[in-house]
């Protein structure tokens, strides 16, 4: 029973985590470009964690070294870019109800790449949080995305973040969240720190207006939306599994949902509905991973 509620802390913390971190872009977006964000981000996340790194590769055998770096571009890198690059031209909540995709992603990805066994029950509840999260799309509606088809590399994201959750369960499952994640972020950051040095980020803040709400805002999203989330995403597949980890992306909507009241906008009953059909979606899915252990 103390594993199941830990389990579930770990779930509310990295769907609220997450969830966050889609209007985090978007103020982000007000100052800086979308590679910005994006490379802003991923260097917040490796230094966040760049105290556990010594540690984390003495650790590490060389051979695994990597598919570390391939899972944190996966899981990290390349959605980094895509998210930041739609968000440009689509709101975050569509953002982050096209983001509940991923649980999809990683059931097919782990079927079709790595020939993993699966339950109907587990599909069942994957296609009850997305009929959840179908509805409370259409319940907002598209009228404020006239470039909706920016979606589509929200999509591509999800596949990435699918094939990760698969990659991470069957080849680095061993290893612990920090030791995993400390190292992925480290290349991560490594690789895009020259985007924010070539460009016009740091010049920014000689100037009498500099966009310190921007870099507020890309500090938390690196640091929590991604160094500490990936952290506990990493252990939350240990624990309890790679399809409960996914599920997490369902839960993202009502996140969004809940910015939305906070920014004092109207909630409906669909909306309402929605999200009760995403819970349920979470529900089913855990207890047919339940089943199979």
């Amino acid at each position: 029973m103390d594993q199941r509620f830990a389990n579930w802390g770990v779930f509310v913390l990295l769907s609220l985590t997450w969830g966050s971190s889609f209007i985090l872009m978007k103020i982000g977006l007000e100052a800086f470009t979308s590679y910005q964000v994006a490379s802003l981000r991923l260097v917040a996340a490796g230094l966040a964690l760049l105290p556990f790194l010594p540690k984390a590769l003495k650790q590490t055998p060389k051979n695994k070294l990597p598919v570390i770096f391939l899972s944190g571009l996966l899981g990290n890198g390349i959605p980094a870019f895509l998210f930041c690059i739609a968000e440009t031209e689509i709101d975050s909540s569509l953002a982050g109800i096209m983001n509940a995709l991923t649980p999809l992603m990683a059931l097919l990805s782990g079927i079709l790449i790595f020939k993993s066994p699966f339950r109907k029950e587990q599909l069942t509840g994957i296609f009850v949080g997305l009929a959840g999260v179908v509805l409370l799309f259409t319940s907002k509606g598209i009228s404020a995305n006239h470039h909706w088809y920016y979606a589509f590399l929200v999509i591509l994201a999800t596949i990435s973040y699918g094939v990760n959750i698969s990659l991470v369960h069957h080849h680095l499952k061993g290893f612990s969240s920090i030791q995993l994640g400390s190292i992925a972020m480290f290349f991560c950051g490594l690789i895009t720190f020259p985007i924010l040095w070539f460009s016009d980020f740091f010049p920014q803040f000689a100037t009498a207006n500099a966009p310190w709400r921007s870099l507020s805002a890309g500090l938390v999203l690196g640091v929590m939306g991604t160094g500490v989330a990936a952290v506990l995403f990493f252990l939350l597949i240990k624990r309890a599994g790679s399809v409960l980890a996914s599920m997490v992306a369902y839960a993202l909507p009502i996140v969004a949902v809940g910015w939305g009241l906070v920014a004092h906008e109207s909630i409906n009953w669909v909306q309402i509905i929605s999200m009760l059909i995403i819970l349920a979606g979470v529900y089913l899915v855990n207890l047919a991973s339940k089943k199979g252990h």
